[in-house]
């Protein structure tokens, strides 16, 4: 149902939703199911970004996806760091809910671009969550389990983060500002992604298929613990998060979410392998840490939090790594 004038004197709001909506929400006067809801995702283009835009299109949002580089159907091209034009398309579009998907996440490009990676984890995200508050939108801010040193797992939320890289750095530092900038903020911590890929590499995860067809002998790591998500898991849990704020109001900080199994890269590789019925014989593990910047052994995360109020969803690995069938053919 759209939104209109008539429409919205029959609950007593003046003829822009947009300002007051999210009053009305709070004091349970207003049933979102009335509304055409609007959700602003960053990174659209990305591999999470395109799962949560598919969630929330699922369920008849209206969607505007942002996006830098490979931009295709709907989505709009902008560059975040231009807070003038960021601000100008949220204005126009009065998103009820926006999601910040977009960040630079490969530990070692942070690590060699921290000035530019700086300012795309931490600077942007700052802009959003401010512009967020300032319309009484929703904010939801995409972290990591790499806040943590994984020394002490499983991670609570209010667990001491302890990050061993400057990737991790950006992101905690991310998380602070915006809780001071937005307290009614929400931050989704979540571990390494796979799911529906466009191309070989777009996750770490599909990374490992580039061993398997090389046939060349290699050593895989065999150290750090990772315990995989796949993105529609992820987006199906960011779209319960989104439903649950707009029933109360006071959800809000910190929370958790990774896959129920676990598994090194080594381990990673055999599944993907054995799914597709892929030879790993000339590949052998590597107990070694891996090169690099330094990366969390387990940082496993608790997921309670999530999991008390109902909410969460979780697909196996052998099932999720089904999807890479189209890079074997």
């Amino acid at each position: 149902m759209i939104v209109t004038p008539a429409l919205l004197n029959r609950f007593n709001l003046d003829s822009n939703p947009f300002c007051n909506i999210y009053d009305r929400w709070k004091s349970k006067s207003l049933l979102p199911a009335i509304l055409v809801m609007n959700v602003l995702i960053t990174g659209a283009s990305g591999l999470l970004g395109r799962a949560v835009g598919a969630e929330f299109k699922k369920h008849s949002w209206k969607v505007l996806g942002l996006a830098y580089s490979r931009i295709k159907d709907d989505l709009v091209k902008v560059d975040l760091n231009d807070f003038e034009a960021v601000s100008k398309i949220i204005y126009q579009f009065k998103p009820h809910v926006i999601i910040h998907c977009a960040a630079e996440r490969s530990v070692d490009k942070v690590t060699e671009d921290y000035e530019n990676s700086k300012k795309l984890n931490v600077d942007v995200s700052k802009h959003l969550a401010k512009l967020a508050g300032d319309i009484k939108a929703i904010f939801v801010f995409i972290s990591t389990d790499y806040v943590f040193s994984g020394e002490s797992p499983p991670y609570k939320e209010d667990d001491q983060p302890s990050p061993l890289n400057l990737y991790g750095d950006t992101k905690l530092e991310a998380e602070k500002r915006i809780a001071e900038i937005n307290p009614d903020s929400m931050i989704l911590r979540i571990p390494v992604l796979y799911g529906d890929e466009e191309y070989i590499g777009e996750s770490a995860i599909s990374s490992l298929i580039k061993l398997l067809l090389k046939k060349v002998p290699t050593k895989v790591s065999n150290y750090e613990i990772r315990y995989p998500s796949n993105t529609v898991d992820i987006a199906s849990i960011i779209f319960q998060l989104v439903m649950k704020k707009l029933q109360d109001h006071s959800l809000k900080g910190i929370f958790h979410w990774c896959g129920m199994e676990s598994f090194t890269k080594y381990e990673m590789i055999k599944v993907i392998a054995e799914v597709h019925g892929i030879s790993y014989d000339h590949l052998s593990p590597d107990n070694n840490p891996s090169p690099g910047s330094k990366r969390p052994k387990n940082s496993q995360l608790s997921c309670k939090r999530l999991q008390d109020i109902g909410l969460g969803m979780h697909t196996s690995f052998t099932d999720g790594v089904k999807c890479f069938g189209k890079f074997f053919n």
